[in-house]
């Protein structure tokens, strides 16, 4: 992607990892150094520095069909309400302008009060969802499915092929793509939690039973990010015990560019869409 060239802002290599990832970390998101390097490597990121300290961060991450997402969008506590925030956004909605690109994120209530002046149109909403204790009771684990199939039923969902960002998940160790009954979905490590998304299934039941089997074969805390318009499945969750975290706002910055057939379930992510 073209550069652009912005007083105090530098873009990011992939040595910077580290130092994005104490920046996420000190927000106490899930990301780990994994998720920082596909941003790094496939995407770019903009930061400030303070003297040698990386104190604020924002990324772009591109995909096929002429969409990008914007996340990482993160300032140190002593570096707030200075406007870094939104000279980094500004940053990623210039270079993505200039490469033609839809801009999407999904936006906090207080960011999503941000990016509306802004520009940003309000689309689906999420629910971040956690549950504090798996392994509930010995269960036969979910089949394991490929990477081929979850691929097939997420460009369906997203009308993009995110070939690249799914198979870099899949291939991280303690990964995995599992299936039940129409319904699929892959898990992976986070940094305080293991997370289930994407997750894609033909109904509701289909849904709640795979996530059912997941959080019995697994052996600590699980997150996921429900699609709130999917009001029977993240019902079903809370029922079962699963605790709402957090909202996000999935918003878009340009025209619509992607045709999605079906609706997930779950997300891959507030920072991956």
């Amino acid at each position: 992607m073209d550069d652009i060239e912005v007083a105090g802002i530098i873009k990011l290599r992939i040595e910077d990892a580290i130092a994005g990832l104490a920046l996420s970390t000190e927000a106490r998101w899930n990301q780990t150094e994994e998720d920082w390097r596909i941003f790094l490597h496939e995407g770019v990121v903009f930061g400030i520095r303070d003297g040698m300290r990386l104190v604020a961060t924002a990324a772009l991450l591109p995909y096929p069909g002429n969409n990008a997402w914007i996340s990482m969008v993160l300032v140190t506590a002593t570096h707030r309400r200075r406007g870094l925030a939104t000279r980094l956004v500004d940053a990623c909605l210039e270079t993505a302008r200039k490469n033609g690109l839809t801009s999407w994120l999904d936006a906090t209530p207080d960011g999503a009060a941000v990016y509306g002046p802004l520009g940003f149109t309000p689309t689906l909403q999420l629910r971040r969802l956690k549950l504090a204790t798996s392994g509930r009771a010995a269960a036969q684990p979910p089949s394991s499915a490929t990477l081929d199939e979850l691929r097939a039923r997420d460009r369906r969902a997203t009308g993009l092929d995110r070939t690249a960002l799914l198979a870099a998940f899949a291939q991280r160790p303690g990964s995995r793509i599992v299936a039940a009954n129409g319904a699929i979905a892959l898990v992976r490590d986070g940094r305080t939690a293991r997370h289930i998304g994407p997750l894609f299934a033909d109904d509701a039941a289909a849904a709640l039973t795979l996530v059912d089997a997941i959080a019995q074969s697994e052996t600590g805390p699980l997150l996921l990010d429900a699609v709130a318009s999917q009001g029977a499945f993240p019902e079903g969750l809370t029922a079962s015990g699963w605790t709402i975290e957090r909202p996000f706002q999935r918003m878009r910055f340009g025209p619509a560019t992607a045709m999605a057939e079906d609706m997930p379930f779950a997300v891959a992510g507030p920072e991956f869409g």
